[in-house]
């Protein structure tokens, strides 16, 4: 067999592995341990869509004005087609924070590595504790908990928090649960379990609240630790029930706005 031709086998088979997913079941040694960013299933069961639809009724951030809106720009009576003109909040609706949100010299929008807006979702379920305490953050126990179920969290995850608050979407004074001293209360992210997940090399946190720190917050402490760390947010997700705690992955797609501190995003769970 000519050099030329074992070349073409070589690659032929090297496909194959690749495809079935051989390659990324390798668990043996130190380097399959190493291993770099989860790799695309083979083969998923369907799609979820994860975001709302972006519209002047989303439950908007207190003091925000006019976060949204879309009229005709040509209409099919008039012109033959159909166009708006929108204007948006880059912080509104189901939405990605940039690095830049947070941290001056941080990635905007557009400059996120396209590699790091994909992995393994990581879902911590919550539900129980948010019901039981609007105020309640994220306790690293329940990242040890997922990783005496599922394994070490793999460098590239992008983490769920999985609260149940978007059973209150659309409604804004359910949603922002806003007390008479005018503090929101919905729960986020500790500073301790963010401590933990940056040590793992996750990419992402997400979570279907407003906001990644948790409502009463005043000094996003969160979201300086994590944008400190190159970490990217999505807030607002709608329903997160059908996700698995493990072997689900995620697509976070935003738009990809030119020096954006963040920017309206669809999300897509590829289902195991």
């Amino acid at each position: 067999m000519d050099t030329r031709r074992r070349l073409a086998v070589m690659i032929a088979v090297l496909c194959a592995l690749v495809a079935t997913g051989t390659i990324f079941r390798m668990r043996e040694g130190r380097v399959a341990q190493k291993s770099a960013p989860p790799s695309t299933p083979a083969a998923f069961s369907r799609i979820v869509d994860l975001g709302h639809a972006l519209g002047p009724d989303n439950p908007a951030w207190p003091g925000d004005d006019k976060p949204f809106e879309a009229v005709e720009n040509a209409s099919f009576e008039k012109d033959g087609y159909f166009t708006r003109k929108f204007t948006s909040l880059e912080h509104f609706g189901t939405h990605l924070d940039a690095p830049a949100h947070f941290l001056k010299a941080g990635w905007t929008v557009d400059q996120i590595p396209a590699e790091r807006l994909y992995g393994l979702a990581v879902v911590l379920d919550v539900r129980d504790e948010a019901r039981a305490n609007a105020d309640y953050l994220l306790a690293a126990e329940k990242i040890a908990q997922w990783e005496t179920r599922h394994g070490r969290i793999p460098r590239g995850a992008i983490v769920v928090m999985r609260t149940g608050w978007a059973e209150r979407w659309p409604d804004t004074a359910r949603y922002r649960n806003m007390d008479a001293a005018k503090l929101m209360h919905f729960p986020g992210y500790s500073v301790e379990a963010v401590k933990v997940l940056i040590d793992r090399g996750v990419y992402g946190l997400t979570i279907d609240t407003l906001s990644v720190d948790y409502g009463a917050s005043k000094d996003f402490p969160v979201h300086h630790l994590s944008h400190g760390a190159g970490l990217f947010h999505v807030e607002n997700l709608a329903d997160l029930s059908a996700l698995p705690e493990s072997g689900a992955y995620l697509v976070v797609a935003p738009i990809k706005l030119e020096g954006g501190s963040g920017g309206p995003a669809r999300v897509f769970a590829l289902m195991p």
